[in-house]
């Protein structure tokens, strides 16, 4: 296991984090996963006894019941507090009864760093996530609370997920201009069947040195190879009963079918050979996987040790390229300009 700076925290991370979102099985959530302890507690151990340090989670999983799991798993395993990071997330609904059970008021986000740190048996979280955008909250109310969580010692880090690149900016000139902990992280969907984060959002990572943790690097198993255009797959996927994240099918199997002889030449998976792409993109700090079975966990895993040859990476460059979009082409455009130095004489 090979691992990455976190963004400019100087925190190092696994390059594979292992994400819970499979743990507990609460309503909707079951269909992700819905292992119990025992499982739950397992894949813990196979993660951290191949090298993995980070595990991410939410409030939102399972309703408590994914950070549940995951802190008795940490506590029954005694594995070392100060060799993990742990991450977790709030904004989602957490009650439909309780009319401020969700969002990002001082008042939700206060409740919610408490409930989390009892649910995972802890007493800090390493990096604490807006797990989306709230439109109803200023975001200098979110802001100035999370500062507030990293002064008081509940949380060490805060991060972000899914939000426009205008309003991660918007974030970080509202905390330096009040001198408050900045966002250092975002968690976003990214593969190679699904590049457009390229657009805007990659750029400003690298202009303000954010850290990248993606989620759903196989596009809820597509990119596994095991699903075809009819969408059957293996029996019990949740891509067959839940089709997210969204994707453009037809782009998936060009890259699929680009995929599958490189797989087939390393005797490897085509899961692997799609977490191998996003783990040679040097704006990633970790990839998020998420497992229901001992094999599947040890196949992802497995990508860390997969180095792509230049010309395939090549290959993989040219099937899974965005589409010029304006104002990209015309940005590349005038980037000739300084691409070569001036020629006196």
């Amino acid at each position: 296991m090979r691992y990455r700076l976190l963004g400019r925290t100087g925190l190092y991370v696994s390059e594979l984090c292992l994400g819970t979102m499979t743990f507990g099985g609460e309503g909707f959530w079951k269909v992700m996963g819905g292992l119990g302890q025992d499982t739950a507690t397992a894949l813990v151990k196979q993660a951290f006894d191949a090298g993995v340090n980070f595990i991410d989670t939410a409030n939102v999983y399972s309703l408590g019941q994914s950070e549940e799991l995951t802190g008795r798993a940490l506590k029954t395993l005694g594995l070392p507090r100060d060799e993990l990071v742990v991450a977790t997330k709030a904004t989602g609904i957490m009650s439909e009864t309780a009319i401020n059970g969700r969002g990002q008021s001082r008042v939700h986000l206060m409740n919610q760093i408490d409930a989390s740190l009892k649910r995972l048996q802890l007493d800090h979280i390493d990096l604490y996530q807006l797990h989306g955008f709230d439109p109803l909250t200023p975001l200098e109310e979110s802001l100035s609370t999370l500062n507030d969580l990293v002064r008081s010692g509940k949380v060490r880090t805060i991060g972000l997920c899914n939000m426009a690149a205008w309003q991660i900016m918007k974030a970080l000139a509202i905390s330096e201009k009040n001198r408050w902990s900045r966002f250092e992280s975002v968690q976003a969907y990214y593969t190679i069947a699904g590049r457009d984060l390229e657009r805007e959002v990659l750029p400003l990572l690298q202009d303000q040195q954010l850290g990248l943790m993606v989620w759903s690097p196989l596009a809820g198993g597509l990119l596994t190879g095991k699903f075809g255009p009819d969408q059957k797959g293996p029996e019990g996927a949740r891509r067959a009963s839940f089709d997210f994240p969204v994707v453009d099918k037809a782009r998936a199997f060009r890259c699929i079918d680009a995929m599958r002889p490189i797989a087939q030449r390393l005797r490897v998976s085509v899961a692997q050979v799609a977490l191998a792409w996003l783990l040679s993109r040097p704006q990633v700090s970790t990839v998020i996987v998420g497992a229901k079975t001992p094999e599947q966990l040890a196949d992802n895993l497995g990508a860390a040790r997969l180095e792509l040859s230049f010309e395939d990476l090549a290959a993989l460059e040219e099937v899974s390229a965005l589409p010029p979009e304006y104002p990209g082409w015309m940005l590349a455009l005038q980037g000739q300009y300084r691409a070569k130095p001036p020629v006196h004489g």
